[in-house]
């Protein structure tokens, strides 16, 4: 007598999910078939929208878990600290701060690697000073940029991907080592703050540091 062997349990709950979809859309399914696929098209869009929404909470998650708010914020001033300026998050080194002067024959490979302002929003070391930038979406922050031009910033450790170097302390090298789809995600986050007009000083070189 012949016998027939009895698919595994596993493999014919497979099936039935495989071929439920298609007796959905069998002819003679009607107005089923039919709600089936709006409802498809309706999950479709506002799956589109989660996903932009998501990508912007993980962005969001990205910056906070990465500590930009200790060199990119301004900080308020408080008895149990400094804490992030709320009403200036991420907009970079206020233009109109005044610097101290920094003391001559300090920085160095035998002394101390580098000084910080209180807020730490300016970073003086053997590359000169350097200035957090503005990364809210001002024209004078981030507006105009793209996605991929942030990637290749964060990727190339140059301004816009091409441009100047961007200084320490600024861990490009580490952030770089994100996913494009992460990148993208902390990209989102930033043009979604509240644009903030801050114009932050270009980098000022070792030579003009020391004459300070």
């Amino acid at each position: 007598m012949r016998m027939t062997r009895r698919p595994p349990a596993a493999v014919t709950g497979l099936l039935g999910l495989l071929l439920a979809p298609l007796a959905a859309c069998s002819p003679g399914s009607g107005r089923s078939g039919a709600a089936d696929s709006d409802r498809a098209a309706d999950s479709g869009s506002v799956g589109a929208a989660a996903a932009q929404g998501s990508g912007v909470e993980r962005g969001h998650y990205l910056v906070e878990f990465g500590g930009c708010h200790d060199c990119h914020s301004p900080k308020v001033f408080t008895a149990a600290g400094p804490t992030p300026d709320t009403t200036r998050l991420l907009s970079g080194h206020p233009a109109d701060a005044k610097l101290p002067a920094v003391p001559a024959a300090v920085l160095g490979p035998d002394k101390w690697g580098a000084l910080t302002t209180p807020d730490l929003t300016a970073w003086a070391g053997p590359w000169g000073v350097s200035f957090t930038a503005n990364l809210t979406p001002d024209p004078t922050g981030l507006r105009g940029w793209t996605a991929e031009q942030f990637i290749q910033t964060m990727r190339t450790g140059k301004h816009l991907g091409t441009g100047r170097a961007i200084l320490p302390p600024m861990p490009w090298y580490d952030i770089g080592k994100l996913t494009d789809d992460d990148l993208r995600a902390v990209f989102a986050y930033l043009q979604s703050l509240k644009p903030v007009a801050n114009r932050v000083a270009l980098p000022v070189p070792p030579a003009r540091t020391a004459a300070r």
